[in-house]
């Protein structure tokens, strides 16, 4: 059974309108659902139909979802003030990603039937989620407290408390002198001959290194108030916490820290094994001129050595110079360390067995695309831009420094890129199960596809569209979404690929404008395709006519069906009005899908690919009709329908000063992409 107290600090001359609450807990390892304990805040009331309720509902998913991204921690918000939802989700430093990913999924399902229509922190052994209507990111309030701690005592209080103090401000120190460390440090010290103490502390990392410590430093001083002389303890504050015990509890940091410098070699000269003096005081025969040279020779040859050692060391350097230098003139602005990203020919060689045909996954129009292995075992996939593809320098700057500042389950990950002479290549994460159109359209192979997975496919390009639009630090407008432009990992979740033709936005930006269309027949918004006007309404247009795709598991541009129509869409919109709409759903699933589901998506599919711009839903309104079947979806309009040919090429049509009018109807094409990295037309910003 679990105890609560709750008391009121001894002295209030200052501080008289704090509360200290105090807490201990019986811990049930029988339920994974059973947190810590779970702060209600009964000053932000709110209804699941409110805005806000409708914002945290797409917050708690996309908090679950990118929790192991950035080593454990992600704050993000979403929609706007006053109805703005602000989340933040913090793993333990040594909690691998699978359990930092199922601790936050629980803690997002448990919230909100343990604090129901409240602002809320819960907290777990491995995990912390906390979301409210204030914007709280930075804060590092100290104003409420928990304590937890061991009922047994320790056999020497006055050495442990010593031991135990100068351990956690050590660990303190660390975490806040040392980046690499996210905010993470455990560490051990003997307090016997034949006991340790074992310490953790941890920020979380929406606060600054002063305040941490501040933090950290409050959280330790409390030690004596909660845990006097016991074996074990916990403080644990909104944005720090400490834990102490006298036998081990945590595992490796899974925080990597960087590779320690190699010592230098230094080159010895071995002493002379000669020590036997001549028998008189002239040296005869060959022997004695050789005595003669020695002290000559071993100066000059060891000279010659160094200064052969230092002219290599100057050619070495000044080459990675030159090499560091183009590198960063082409990625110069990605976050963090930018030669993090920077991987040379010779390791990308080796991976890809000097890019042999064996491990090669496809040919595009801009290149080919490898598979290889890191020396770490990290499996790759290389785009190697071919020399006359056409893409310069500032276009693979582009889809660099775009994906390199990306980071979600849904989006592939980058791993690094290399420029030497006219090789251009992209590194990215191998996705084993290729791209969405391989099974999708092989009617063999789209059995494979049951309900469920197609499902879990849907949503995931929607919350991965949803993190571009709005949940980034930047707002990202893809232009080229297409099933072979989605891959599929081990688990079949899907991940956007190709960046190469987005477009970033200003915050306040809406809307964009271009001379020069670039995309993919049969998913282009008409107003993108007729007019050059892109935006986020552009991409959820590619959205619609991708998810009906799925449904169907017919492709929209070499659908031809003559009493419907000549494209997906237009079928669909006929069958949907004729009342027949589970024709539409694949054959292969028809008898064993949710119904209700697939009748669902099929209708937010037609709201999606609506001509009128303006009237299709924004991605977040996509996740949320997706997830809450209570919400009652709007009738869609008549579609933008599709009339052109039974190819389906990429293209992009330039309707530039320099462009040749002479044929309106002329298109330049190239092959489309077969590869597990898409390759498309890039265009500079």
């Amino acid at each position: 059974m679990s105890t609560f107290f709750l008391s009121l600090p001894a002295h209030l001359p200052i501080f008289s309108s704090l509360l200290l609450l105090i807490i201990t807990f019986h811990i049930p390892t029988s339920n994974a659902a059973d947190p810590l304990f779970v702060q209600c805040d009964n000053t932000a009331n709110y209804t699941n139909t409110s805005t806000f309720g409708t914002n945290l509902n797409l917050l708690l998913p996309s908090l679950s979802s990118n929790s192991t991204l950035n080593d454990g921690f992600y704050n993000t918000s979403i929609g706007q003030d006053p109805n703005e939802a602000y989340g933040l989700v913090l793993c333990r430093g040594d909690a691998t990603d699978d359990i930092c990913r199922n601790c936050t999924q629980t803690a997002s399902d448990e919230i909100l039937s343990r604090c129901p229509n409240r602002s809320a922190t819960i907290w777990y052994d491995n995990c912390l989620l906390r979301y409210s209507n204030t914007n709280f990111f930075g804060s590092s309030s100290t104003s409420v407290w928990y304590y937890l701690w061991n009922t047994q005592n320790v056999s020497d209080p006055d050495q442990f408390q010593t031991v135990l103090g100068d351990l956690m401000r050590t660990l303190s120190s660390r975490v806040t002198s040392e980046p690499r460390l996210r905010m993470f440090a455990t560490g051990q010290s003997k307090f016997s001959s034949f006991s340790n103490v074992y310490g953790l502390v941890q920020c979380t990392r929406d606060i600054s290194a002063s305040d941490c410590g501040r933090c950290l430093e409050t959280a330790i001083n409390k030690i004596p108030n909660c845990c006097d002389k016991k074996q074990g303890g916990r403080v644990i504050g909104p944005a720090c916490n400490i834990r102490f015990e006298i036998s081990p509890f945590y595992g490796a940091s899974t925080i990597e820290a960087p590779a320690p410098s190699p010592a230098p070699t230094v080159a010895e000269t071995p002493p002379s094994t000669n020590t036997s003096p001549p028998t008189n005081g002239t040296s005869t025969g060959t022997g004695g001129s050789s005595s003669k040279l020695i002290p000559i020779l071993v100066p000059t040859i060891a000279g010659a050595v160094i200064l052969s050692i230092i002219v290599a060391l100057l050619l070495v350097k000044k080459t990675s110079s030159k090499r560091k230098k183009t590198h960063t003139s082409l990625i110069g602005g990605l976050d963090g360390s930018e030669e993090s990203f920077w991987i040379d020919l010779d390791t990308i060689r080796a991976a890809t067995n000097d890019f042999s045909d064996e491990n090669k996954l496809g040919q595009g129009g801009f290149g080919s695309v490898y598979k290889g292995s890191l020396p770490d075992g990290r499996e790759i996939a290389v785009k190697r831009l071919s020399i006359n593809s056409g893409q310069g320098a500032e276009e693979f700057r582009n889809e660099v420094a775009l994906v390199a500042k990306l980071q979600h389950r849904n989006l592939v990950r980058l791993f690094g890129c290399c420029v030497e002479g006219e090789e251009k290549l992209l590194i990215y994460e191998y996705v084993p199960n290729r791209s969405l159109d391989y099974f999708l359209f092989d009617q063999a192979k789209r059995i494979l596809l049951n309900w469920e997975r197609r499902y879990k496919i849907i949503g995931g390009i929607a919350r991965g569209l949803l993190y571009l639009h709005e949940d980034s630090r930047l707002r990202i407008i893809h232009r080229d979404l297409k099933a072979s432009n989605i891959l599929l990992d081990t688990d079949m979740t899907p991940k956007i690929s190709d960046f190469g033709m987005a477009k970033i936005f200003g915050v306040d930006q809406t809307q964009g404008n271009t001379s020069r269309i670039a995309g993919t027949y049969g998913y282009m918004s008409p107003e993108y395709a007729m007019h050059g006007q892109f935006s986020v309404k552009s991409d959820v247009f590619s959205f619609g006519v991708l998810l009906l795709e799925i449904i169907s598991g017919k492709k929209n541009s070499t659908f031809y069906q003559s009493s419907y129509g000549r494209d997906l869409v237009s079928y669909v919109w006929k069958v949907w009005n004729d009342g027949n709409i589970l024709e539409i759903i694949d054959s292969t699933i028809r008898e064993h899908c949710s119904t209700s589901e697939a009748m669902r998506c099929i209708h937010i599919g037609l709201l999606c690919a609506q001509e009128d711009a303006a009237a299709r839903p924004i991605m977040s309104s996509v996740v949320l009709m997706l997830n809450s079947f209570s919400l009652t979806l709007p009738a869609p309009t008549t579609p933008a329908f599709f009339i052109g040919s039974v190819m389906e090429p990429s293209f992009h049509i330039d309707h530039s000063s320099q462009a040749s009018h002479s044929d309106p109807s002329q298109k330049l094409l190239s092959t489309t992409s077969q590869n597990d990295v898409s390759i498309t037309e890039l265009e500079p910003h």
